[in-house]
């Protein structure tokens, strides 16, 4: 036998529940076509002594979909470990992109110039395709998209012509290789939508012999947590769907405590046999647009609308006084990570609070005054979680790793601004820190989460394990030496550990060198 490329002597983790052991790994083409004790030719040879072998590392919470059309390397993942990626989360998606969904994407588009439009998955998939990316691609239908293209960003109920024209719609994009629905329910359009609307759609998902996952940003992640979890589970269970909880946490100080009723409802379901996962990054801190602080109101109409709010008279002091409920302490555990006017980019990295005191304005003045600037493009990274709840939620016997982050480069159109950077250190966090460090899992029980388990709960075909005939993708680490760098100050700063890394057979990570290569896949 003989083989493109031969690892040899690593302690390799299969991805499944079995036992580390000392195999040889044979890769022909873009397959595993070896696993086994005895020693064959190839054309490169790896030593892997006193390394780990596993599977690729599956990212099951992504927001690439602009991002690899920009720039494809995607080298802020891989040097994690990350082979495949699973998008369209929190309600956003590539496609279907129509009507006010489109227009809502413009900016998103032009800040990454990218000058093509599309309204399909399929349209898309074939742009993504000729451009190329350096991991595979696996995508969720974003249910705002769905909304924003037949209802718009209104805060009422769809009509029933409304709401089939959105079922054409997911029928669509899982006949074209969507695997499954994704909710953001804090986010307009998809905070405007009622329970029965999203029983609707997700009961598709087992239509025509389909096995989606039902996805969701709950409505609440603090003060209506349970109550948030509770209408997941309604959902999937009356649907008869998978339920995949995205970035489980106890937001806020006054809602840690809710830990062990979360805990509990979770081990409920389970007992009940609803399939239940969830996925978790491994920070305390959350990332998302500032303009989230804003009530929902505010959002009807869509962005001009909002900045018409923001601007104007009596909407623009209701706006004011909700904001005032927030304290001192809150507005400091907020940190601008991301601004577009080359003249406020000195606020990056920086707290509301003391940006505020550096302007001398109030910070409710401040975070307004910054989103009409910016029309409403502001990212931000909150602070208001527990260290605590994070390592239950870590531990709990469903969860996966997913870093809520889009792929970018250290070089290039992408790399700007300071965003979290959980975008560049999930993966080697959680196994250096958690895992060796605190040992808060078993090792091989950890590389299942970030494999196998995805792997299946997405339905991503003979990937995940380390098996003959698989896919290979395959991950060589230092269990000794992978440990995280980015930090919110210097969220570029690079990962280490991660030695060798092959997407389809071709070496993406090589010595732990990036190189270069463009071997990705669209996950249909």
């Amino acid at each position: 036998m003989s083989f493109d490329y031969f690892i040899k002597d690593g302690i390799v983790i299969d991805g499944s529940v079995s036992d580390p052991a000392e195999a040889n790994i044979g890769i022909k083409g873009d397959r595993i076509a070896y696993v086994g004790s005895e020693v064959f030719n190839a054309d490169k040879v790896i030593d892997a002594r006193d390394l780990f072998v596993s599977p690729g590392f599956i990212d099951t919470h992504g927001h690439s979909e602009f991002t690899l059309l920009a720039d494809g390397r995607a080298e802020t993942k891989l040097l994690q470990g990350v082979t495949t990626e699973i998008n369209g989360n929190c309600g956003l998606s590539a496609a279907p992109l129509s009507g006010e969904a489109l227009e809502a994407r413009e900016d998103d588009l032009g800040e990454y110039g990218i000058r093509e439009r599309w309204h399909t998955f399929s349209e898309y998939f074939h742009l993504l395709e000729e451009r190329r990316t350096g991991l595979n691609f696996a995508t969720l239908c974003g249910h705002g998209n769905l909304r924003g293209s037949v209802v718009g960003y209104r805060d009422r109920e769809a009509t029933e012509d409304e709401i089939i024209r959105m079922e054409v719609l997911l029928r669509r994009s899982l006949k074209e290789g969507a695997k499954g629905l994704s909710t953001g329910l804090i986010y307009p359009p998809g905070m405007y939508a009622g329970t029965r609307e999203l029983g609707r759609l997700a009961s598709l998902l087992r239509e025509d012999g389909h096995d989606g996952v039902y996805a969701t940003h709950m409505r609440s992640e603090g003060d209506d947590l349970l109550g948030s979890v509770r209408e997941a589970l309604k959902i999937g269970r009356e649907g008869g769907v998978k339920v995949h909880i995205s970035h489980l946490k106890t937001a806020g100080e006054k809602n840690w405590g809710k830990i062990e009723g979360l805990i509990g409802l979770i081990g409920e379901s389970l007992s009940a046999g609803v399939p239940l996962t969830c996925d978790r990054y491994p920070y305390v801190a959350s990332g998302t647009g500032l303009d989230s602080l804003l009530p929902g109101w505010a959002h009807d109409g869509g962005a001009e609308e909002t900045l018409r709010k923001l601007r104007e008279g009596g909407a623009a002091e209701r706006i004011r006084g909700f904001l005032k409920s927030y304290d001192d302490n809150y507005w400091r555990g907020i940190i601008i990570a991301s601004l577009g006017r080359e003249e406020n980019r000195w606020m990056e990295g920086k707290s509301v609070s003391l940006i505020s005191e550096m302007r001398g304005v109030a910070p409710v003045d401040l975070v307004m005054g910054l989103l009409i600037e910016e029309r409403l493009r502001v990212g931000a990274v909150f602070f208001s979680m527990s260290e605590e709840n994070l390592r239950k939620i870590l531990c709990l016997p469903n969860a996966m790793i997913g870093s809520d982050s889009s792929v970018r480069s250290f070089s290039g159109i992408t790399r700007h601004g300071k965003p979290h950077p959980r975008g560049v250190g999930s993966f080697p966090r959680f196994l250096g820190r958690y895992v060796r460090d605190d040992a808060l899992l078993p090792l091989p029980e950890a590389i299942r989460r970030l494999t196998g388990l995805p792997a299946g709960t997405f339905g991503l075909y003979l990937r995940g394990l380390i098996r003959e005939g698989y896919f290979a993708d395959v991950a060589v680490f230092d269990y000794n030496v992978i440990s995280d760098h980015a930090s919110y100050q210097d969220p570029f700063s690079r990962p280490e550990g991660v030695v060798y890394l092959f997407v389809n057979g071709i070496p993406v990570v090589y010595e732990s060198g990036l190189t270069g290569s463009l071997p990705g896949r669209i996950l249909h």
